[in-house]
Parts: structure tokens; sequence; C-alpha cells
């Protein structure tokens, strides 16, 4: 049986996932194996957000301020802000706001329908590839399916800007902006998805995203290399600016 709409449904699933595979194993040889992450994101903002210096302050509980892995994410950020066109206060210059940086990982259970029995993308042993290279494969009973239990895990990346009191005089801290960037999947690698996180938050510092936004991004996207790489040195000079409106 020739495969195709036929009229009716494929009744072997793992056709359809082979034809897949397929496809993307080809458009990674042509894109030089990009991974894409989808990522949701949501941003606020005051009016007058244009706050140009800062200082920052690990606001993660579990880790200390001096922790390898928090060094890690203040340069992630320190790198995302600069493309922003902000810069970290040097001990002699009084930052416009505190930059606190919130990062992890949290999980939660979900269920989903699969096919029961199913766990690979081969082709069945009696399916052939005719002569003309149309894919054929006997006919199949119409699959089972199951309802699992996955757990899904929810990397966060929070960046909250507030007023510098201390140099106003002033008792309340008020949120001058803030960005929640937050990526979800089978992996809990933070370390993985920081700069990630970080590259997504560049575009919306200082701005509000009115209402949170879902947008995919890909590992060798210009923004995500550009936080990869780093700030070379605390007196590195911006290489990228775009202007806070």
């Amino acid at each position: 049986m020739p495969l195709g709409d036929g009229g009716r449904d494929l009744p072997y699933p793992s056709m359809r996932t082979w034809f897949s595979a397929c496809l993307v194993s080809v458009v990674s040889l042509l894109t030089g194996c990009a991974t894409s992450y989808d990522v949701k994101l949501d941003s606020l903002a005051k009016p007058d957000a244009n706050a140009i210096s800062y200082s920052l302050r690990n606001a993660t509980a579990t880790d200390g301020g001096d922790s390898l892995r928090y060094q890690e994410a203040a340069n992630h950020v320190r790198t995302a802000l600069s493309g922003r066109g902000l810069y970290e206060a040097p001990p002699n210059v009084t930052p416009d706001v505190i930059v606190s940086i919130d990062y992890g990982v949290t999980s939660f259970t979900r269920s989903e329908k699969v096919v029961k029995g199913y766990t690979g993308t081969r082709l069945p042993p009696e399916a052939r590839v005719a002569s003309d290279g149309t894919l054929i494969a006997p006919e199949f009973p119409k699959p089972e399916y199951e309802t699992i239990t996955v757990t899904v895990y929810e990397k966060y990346l929070h960046l909250t800007a507030k007023e510098n009191v201390a140099a106003k005089g002033d008792d309340v801290a008020a949120d001058v902006w803030r960005v929640n960037v937050t990526s979800e999947g089978e992996s809990r690698d933070v370390r993985k998805h920081l700069p990630l996180l970080a590259a997504a938050s560049i575009e919306y510092v200082g701005k509000d995203s009115r209402g949170e936004k879902s947008i995919r991004i890909k590992d060798t996207d210009a923004d995500v290399v550009f936080v990869k790489k780093g700030m070379p040195n605390p007196d590195a000079q911006l290489v990228k600016v775009i202007p806070i409106n």
C-alpha cells in the first residue's frame, strides 16, 4: 500500500515519525544542526525606565553570591544587559538600579497520550521501498493508546531592577523593570539553558511585553552566540547596543 493520505489515517505511527526524522536530518545538515528551544517571556517596565548603570545581586536563596554557578549566571546577565546599552557600575560610581538575579529549575508532572508499547522511529521489517521510491508497508492493526505521566522541568531566569534607594535616601525600592524567562522540557540542565534565557531577555529589558510571549530561539542565533561569548573583562567596550526606547 503506497503511503499517503489515501482517504484515511495511516494506522502505523512510526511511518510519519520516520518521514519527520528524515526531514529533520536533511534540515539539520543544511542549518548546521541548530537546536531550537521554546521560551516563554513576560516583562514589565515603568514608562520612564531609563536607568543605565546597575549593580548585581544574587536573589537565588540556595546559591551563594560567590559560587561558580552564580558567577557564570551573572556574566551571562552582564553580557545581555550590555546588549541593551546598560553597564555595571564600577566601585566609585553609584548605580541607578540594583538588578536581582534569580534562576533555577522547578518540576511538575503532566499526562500525555502515547502509542502503547511504541518506543522508537524504526520502520517495521515488512516495509520496503518500491522502484519508484514509494515507501510500501503492509496493513497494521490500529494502534492502542495509553496515558502516561511525564516529568517536565522548567528552567527559569528572573531579572528584577529596583531603584537604588540608598542613592536617593528613600526607604522603599520601587521596581523599574523586570523580565521573567522560562523554558520547559525533559532536561533539568540549568547551566545549559542560562545563556539561552539571558539572550531571550535582551530585547525586553526596560520594555513592557504586554503579557506573556512565546518565542523560539536557536543556539546559533546571534543573541545566544553574543551571550555565550561573554564580557571579556569588566572594562570591555559594548559591541552590541540596542537603545531603550
